[in-house]
């Protein structure tokens, strides 16, 4: 087994993937931390954050930080999601003393100079107008908002416009003292990186992260409902949903092959359907994400407003069918053999193999074991897809709608359909 961990005096683990017949490897700073960790009148602070990493520190200039690592080739990029944010680099292996460098000066001494605050309020601003104009995407955070009301969870990743224009300095720099911490970082590589080599840098190099205590959250509470938002555009994007399982549920890769076989591809039986067998749509698929303590089944559509009322009744109807019928020992075949796929090809990239290992450690608390992962996809029956089916579509559902939307059923008559 190629993956270690260790975990040092000061709380910080450390996780390593050795793969020496690559030349390369991937490293990082995963946070325990997201949007979901906002204070809602600080929606966006997180995201702020990161870009603000990236604008200079007490020895490195925002441009010194970049070209730094490209200089020698690599590549360095960031996310912020709802739970987690990442700080990576891609570089040759002979250079990863230098990632870690700059890594640790940009958590542990990053100074968000005034000036590149101000420029970084704009790039983010523009990156909300993008997303608003960008309706594939912005009816997801509308679906978000209703299935989670009032809650951080149910906040935009970006955070609103006003918000972010009024983001202080300090609040930045609070966020970070919070959060920003060793009970709450891992460190990961994957690629051609010895361990305890590797164990030695980040012990001197991280030194400096302060003492505070482990992120917490508010518990996540699933109310379902509708947001019509009429537009006037081409497509009208629909977004249905249900209440998910979290991700330490037992029967969290049930849910997985459930959407996997309902429309987790060109042989999904949503695509079948819709798609194939009625031309309703260009784009459908569902998808399950798990939260650590909720998750949520999507069902996304963009269609023709003409084609509305056939589309909805069409899903609605696979819904119930998957329900109330058992899948097929074909159909659940494939779909283990895509999840199983998924991941193992996703092991050919390092930097898929770094961000899966920090996010098992911060998620479970334990290193990532593949041969247990594949068996606990391999294990879920029919009987098992049945009674998720059951359990997922029984909660009250979530519409999100964007578009022109004249010709789309009420919520009631849909709710109606899916409880026929």
């Amino acid at each position: 087994m190629t993956l270690q961990s260790t975990k040092l005096p000061n709380g910080l683990r450390v996780v390593t993937d050795t793969v020496e017949a690559v030349e390369s490897v991937a490293v990082g700073i995963w946070c325990d931390v997201g949007t979901r960790h906002e204070n809602i009148v600080h929606n966006g602070v997180a995201h702020m954050v990161e870009h603000m990493m990236f604008n200079g520190t007490s020895t490195r200039s925002a441009k010194d930080i970049v070209e730094q690592i490209e200089t020698v080739g690599g590549q360095m990029n960031a996310y912020t999601s709802r739970e987690n944010t990442a700080y990576y680099v891609h570089l040759l292996k002979e250079d990863l003393p230098l990632a870690l460098d700059v890594l640790s000066d940009m958590i542990q001494r990053s100074t968000f100079p005034d000036i590149d605050l101000e420029k970084e309020r704009g790039v983010i601003i523009q990156e909300i107008g993008m997303t608003n104009d960008t309706p594939d995407d912005l009816v997801f955070d509308h679906y978000q908002k209703v299935a989670y009301p009032d809650q951080s969870l149910g906040m935009p990743i970006l955070g609103t416009a006003n918000i972010v224009q009024n983001m202080t300095k300090d609040t930045l720099f609070d966020y970070v003292s919070k959060f920003y911490n060793p009970d709450n970082l891992v460190i990961s590589a994957a690629g051609n990186v010895t361990h305890d080599e590797m164990v030695k840098q980040v012990s001197t190099l991280f030194a400096d992260l302060p003492k505070a205590d482990k992120s917490i959250f508010q518990q996540a509470k699933y109310k379902g409902g509708e947001h019509r938002m009429h537009k006037d555009l081409e497509q009208s994007h629909i977004v249905l949903g249900f209440k998910g399982i979290e991700k330490s549920n037992p029967n969290y890769y049930a849910a997985a092959l459930l959407s996997t076989i309902l429309g987790g591809g060109m042989s999904s039986r949503l695509f079948q359907q819709v798609r194939e067998k009625h031309g309703l749509v260009y784009s459908v698929y569902s998808s399950h994400t798990g939260y650590n303590d909720d998750g949520q089944f999507e069902i996304y559509a963009g269609t023709g407003p003409d084609k509305l009322t056939k589309l909805i009744p069409v899903i609605c109807d696979e819904v119930q069918k998957i329900s109330q019928e058992m899948v097929t020992e074909e159909e659940l075949s494939r779909a283990k053999s895509q999840l199983r796929a998924g991941i193992l090809m996703g092991r050919e990239s390092m930097l898929s193999r770094a961000n899966r290992q920090a996010k098992h450690v911060i998620s479970f608390n334990e290193d990532f074991n593949l041969p247990a992962l594949i068996k606990k996809i391999e294990s879920v029956d029919q009987v098992a897809i049945q009674k998720m089916a059951n359990h997922i579509f029984s909660s009250r559902p979530t519409l999100a709608a964007l578009g022109p939307l004249e010709t789309l059923e009420s919520y009631d008559k849909i709710q109606k359909r899916l409880a026929a």
